[in-house]
């Protein structure tokens, strides 16, 4: 039975990953170019192709159970990333052309206003079968979306936006004399209308009933007609959809449902709020009235985590806000002064926080004690000399790991170009775009590599991170020559055992279908 389980494992990783991504790319490039031309039917064709892609069923299942963060949370079945043999399993029941949604497990989330909001969790088949719909819908409607939407779509981030802010409060746009609509729409994703998220989906027949039950699984019993499960794969991308077309009512940066509009000088603030509330009424949705407000760009205001502000000589800045900050050194102190971790630990689990959160603000004003962590580092200095027995080489050293440096470059973001996306085919633009997302000898490794993988050949993309590794094993030996830059799951390939190895070299010599049927005859 263990050998089975083993053989099982080396088959799952001997699937020739390399030619599902390929195969899964020229379909969802033909259906974001078929939308580009206005030619729906054909897309709606193009995208039964993928659902019916062997291909796609098994990059769904390897997104959802190997590469999401979410994979150890379970649904109402209790089931987290499951093993090999259960994912050939759900590969055969994804090919069923109707799909039915299980019950939605529901955990309570406490907000800052003392409310709570309920995660609604699919169970993992359930998230596997959205992230295929996920696959054929989202070409589509990249194809549609407005160029200043920034949130939850492939090849954009939160950098876009702040970027764009800049961008209409920069001095040459006359940003001094600009107000500021912070917009707030109540419960959106609660409160979504299905009608409008149905009437404005780009999907064939089937697929829209399945989207249509997988809306229905997690209603809320108030309101039976709105709302998204919020804890599914493609609950974002239907949010979106839903709200695509409010940024042409005035110049404004949306992502998801956040969103801020620029107003000059006289033009009418009633006016463009009424025109933004109509908008949402049609789609179920209302503008929060305690949230929502109009600040003049010299008092700042804030938006994913930054505040944004025009000084008085028109000089635009952007720092980590102050709730931001809060809750950063709410982390960090948390970890430094607790009792049940030995200094090394404590640094260990200090490095990726504190550089996530530089690199989150990479494109701020970060100058000064406070942003430098200067505080933060010295009483992590004292903890970890206490702890290593006042050995203050050693304490420097782990404070040096908990709060690794990162390079700063304020407002210098490339912004993406126009409505651009990564289905467009354009895959240098792409592959380019996305290596200047990392630093260091990860991002000069990129640029000698030419932005491909080192192991399967590939451009990289937005869809899977970058590894840097080591050849010889030694994390200690930056030599140019040991380095090279993989994606995350060519790096899990290149760890396996030499004996996984050989078993997977000889058995790609056979077709991946033969040797899953040949295998279950066996059992």
């Amino acid at each position: 039975m263990v050998r089975h389980d083993r053989n099982i494992s080396e088959l799952w990783k001997s699937l020739p990953w390399k030619k599902f991504r390929a195969n899964l790319f020229r379909l969802q490039k033909r259906v974001f170019k078929a939308v580009q031309a206005g030619d729906k039917a054909k897309a709606r064709s193009l995208q039964k192709l993928i659902l019916k892609s062997r291909a796609a069923r098994f990059l769904a299942i390897r997104q959802v159970t190997q590469l999401n963060a979410g994979k150890k949370t379970a649904g109402i079945d209790g089931k987290t990333a499951l093993i090999h043999e259960e994912r050939f399993n759900l590969e055969s029941l994804l090919r069923q052309p109707y799909w039915y949604h299980n019950r939605l497990r529901v955990i309570p989330i406490p907000k800052k206003d003392g409310s709570t909001r309920l995660l609604k969790i699919p169970t993992i088949a359930d998230r596997c079968w959205q992230c295929l719909a996920k696959f054929a819908v989202e070409p589509a409607h990249e194809a549609t979306f407005h160029a200043n939407s920034y949130g939850f779509r492939t090849g954009r981030s939160a950098h876009d936006a702040q970027k764009q802010v800049f961008l209409n409060l920069q001095s040459n746009k006359n940003g001094i004399n600009k107000r500021i609509l912070e917009l707030d729409i109540e419960k959106c994703f609660d409160r979504i209308n299905h009608s409008t998220i149905m009437k404005n989906l780009i999907a064939p027949r089937a697929l829209k009933e399945g989207i249509f039950r997988a809306l229905k699984a997690g209603i809320n019993p108030e309101f039976p007609e709105q709302g998204t499960c919020q804890g599914g794969v493609i609950s974002p991308l239907l949010a979106n959809i839903a709200l695509n077309g409010i940024e042409e009512i005035h110049p404004s940066v949306r992502y998801a449902d956040d969103m801020v509009f620029f107003l000059k000088l006289g033009e009418d603030e009633k006016k463009i709020l009424d025109e933004i509330s109509q908008f949402l009424a049609v789609r179920g949705l209302k503008v929060s009235e305690k949230k929502t407000k109009f600040t003049a760009s010299t008092d700042g205001f804030d938006f994913l985590g930054w505040h944004f502000v025009v000084q008085r000589n028109g000089k635009f800045r952007c720092y980590p806000s102050e709730e931001n900050y809060k809750a950063f050194r709410k982390k960090v102190k948390k970890i430094v002064n607790s009792s049940n971790d030995g200094a090394k630990v404590k640094a260990q689990k200090l490095a990726p926080i504190v550089r996530g959160w530089r690199n989150y603000h990479k494109y701020c004003k970060m100058d000064g004690s406070r942003f430098s962590l200067w505080n933060m580092s010295h009483r992590a200095f004292k903890v970890f000399n206490k702890e290593t027995k006042q050995d203050k080489h050693s304490a420097k050293k782990l404070v040096k790991q908990a709060f690794p440096e990162v390079s700063y470059s304020e407002n210098r973001h490339i912004k993406v170009k126009g409505n651009k996306s990564p289905y467009d085919g354009n895959l240098v633009y792409w592959s380019e775009r996305n290596s200047k997302l990392y630093d260091g000898e990860t991002s000069k490794q990129l640029q000698k590599q030419n932005h491909t993988c080192g192991y399967c050949g590939l451009k990289f993309t937005s869809e899977e991170r970058v590894h840097l590794h080591h050849k010889d094993g030694n994390h200690d030996n930056w030599k140019k020559n040991n380095l090279i830059v993989l994606h995350k799951s060519c790096h899990d390939y290149v760890h396996m055992s030499k004996e996984e190895v050989k078993f997977i070299e000889f058995s790609q010599a056979q077709t991946p279908t033969r040797r899953v049927r040949s295998k279950a005859k066996r059992s």
